[in-house]
């Protein structure tokens, strides 16, 4: 068995689940059907929480310096903006960059870390086993099988590794299609950003790299169940005249394409071998610009643990709890990406003053605005804690916390991949040893400690005196114990249920 983990798709969350998995040492296959990368970029948009990603992984740089920086989001392309300076993180605002840089860096990543990335290889089926997968390839010399112990289906909403692996994708097929295209426009509109809305349609333009700009929208023809063919220049024009009363000067499109509100979900995210993340878990309407992000973050929750077990330290149940923490993100994707599809497509006088109400609630509520921000942006999702009596932090996102003493950053500190045990107590003189180091059972698990003090600027935080930080940087655990010798022994029951210590699992 060469491979460990073989990947169906080198797309975004493919490649960022590649790098995942060799960051914890797993040997890992990444198989993509296109010989080249897709130069069509459907996705722009890397929200606030990705970014915090990226930073947990040293690779935040190339982004915050290639793309563009927008300081606020749209919720069903309301007139009112939401604010994302409202929202606590290092990086409130979006960033506007190009799938294929997006791809382009990510790959650069995965094979720095040692992944084998194969282009032109199509997966066309599976045959699993209690032990292992093979994996059916057709590639450019023909087919061959690559045996792992598990594989990844990243392959998109027509997933063949989801399909060959029986799992159900239920859901709605579309109502509404929407219209793009990456074109020159003569007489763009002012700003890095337009958008129009009314009766007659809803039109939004965004500039792109190398004198493009991207347009999208739909028109109250676009309300319909049947396909009406491939988009034409000469259409998007006459759409985009319709809604604005100009086609800004268009010409020479580089991409024309439509997209649809089609809404499924996958029942099941693991299945024996099979893992599914991203687009080959859910499908939607590309509202808001959230697939790429949350596929990133299904990557990011299921590589730790996928890495854990196979390692032989994960505790009983560790893989299936990425499906128990992922799948309700996703139902709750399809939720308001649907719900922002019904107000973006709502082309009549009822529709458009339903529209005007949302967006006097979104100026005059500051909470609503801030809530809206949240999920947008991927800040708001937080897990189920294990117990009714965990701390209030457990299963929340742990910000980029900071010391008194100037030392790495939470952020930093992640960049590893590993767990994170914040030690908060302050002097050890009261303690003897580092909570990491008691000498009642060795540490077998990958783990980083900080012993610090925090700032001031992380309330919650203030009276957490430990804290066990999962390598998706969400809190595992956390305790205001103040006893000393009460402190060490809590800690070390939080580090035995991690799978970070001997203790039986």
């Amino acid at each position: 068995m060469n491979q460990q983990v073989v990947i169906a798709g080198a797309g975004p969350v493919g490649l960022w689940l590649a790098a995942e998995l060799r960051l914890a040492g797993i040997t890992v296959t990444v198989l993509e059907p296109r010989p080249e990368r897709d130069p069509n970029s459907k996705a722009l948009t890397v929200h606030p929480r990705t970014v915090e990603l990226l930073a947990s992984r040293g690779l935040e740089q190339p982004f915050l310096e290639e793309g563009l920086h927008i300081p606020s989001g749209h919720f069903a392309v309301l007139d009112s903006r939401l604010d994302f300076g409202l929202l606590e993180t290092d990086f409130p605002f979006t960033l506007a960059l190009l799938q294929s840089r997006t791809e382009e860096l990510f790959e650069i990543q995965a094979r720095a870390a040692g992944a084998d990335i194969r282009r032109g290889h199509r997966v066309t089926g599976l045959t699993e086993t209690p032990d292992s997968v093979t994996v059916h390839i057709e590639g450019p010399d023909g087919p061959y099988d690559e045996e792992a112990l598990y594989v990844a289906g990243c392959d998109g909403t027509r997933s063949t590794v989801r399909t060959s692996a029986g799992i159900p994708y239920p859901g709605e097929d579309f109502t509404v299609l929407g219209f793009l295209g990456d074109v020159v426009l003569d007489e763009p509109p002012p700003g890095v950003a337009f958008s129009r809305t009314g009766i007659d349609g809803i039109v939004m333009i965004v500039q792109l790299p190398g004198g493009l700009h991207r347009v999208v929208g739909g028109v109250p023809a676009d309300v319909r169940t049947d396909w009406p063919g491939d988009l034409t220049l000469e259409e998007l024009r006459a759409n985009v005249r319709q809604v604005t009363g100009t086609d800004f000067g268009m010409h020479s499109p580089a991409w024309l394409s439509r997209y649809g509100n089609t809404s499924r979900q996958a029942e099941r995210y693991v299945k024996g071998r099979v893992v599914l993340a991203g687009d080959a878990a859910h499908q939607h309407m590309p509202a808001g610009g959230v697939g790429l992000n949350v596929g990133v973050q299904d990557a990011t929750n299921l590589g730790w643990k996928l890495a854990a077990t196979i390692q032989g330290r994960a505790p009983a149940g560790l893989l299936d709890t990425y499906h128990d923490e992922r799948h309700p993100v996703g139902a709750d994707l399809l939720e308001h990406t649907s719900a922002q599809t019904a107000l973006i497509s709502a082309f009549t006088t009822d529709g458009q003053r339903l529209r005007s109400l949302f967006t006097k609630l979104v100026d005059e509520q500051p909470s609503l605005n801030r809530t809206l921000a949240e999920r947008l942006s991927g800040l708001h999702v937080a897990y189920d804690a294990p117990t009714a009596d965990a701390h209030p932090l457990t299963g929340r996102r742990a910000p980029n916390l900071t010391f008194t003493d100037g030392g790495d950053t939470v952020f930093a500190l992640l960049r590893t991949g590993r767990h994170v045990l914040l030690d908060l107590f302050g002097p050890r003189d009261d303690r003897g040893t580092p909570l990491a180091t008691a000498e009642d059972g060795p540490l077998i698990g990958p783990l980083v400690t900080r012993t610090g003090t925090l700032t001031r600027e992380h309330t919650p935080w203030a009276y957490v005196t430990a804290a066990l930080i999962r390598p998706d940087g969400h809190v595992a655990w956390a305790t205001e114990e103040d006893d000393p010798e009460k402190l060490a022994a809590v800690t070390r029951e939080a580090l035995d249920r991690a799978g970070l210590t001997g203790a039986d699992r």
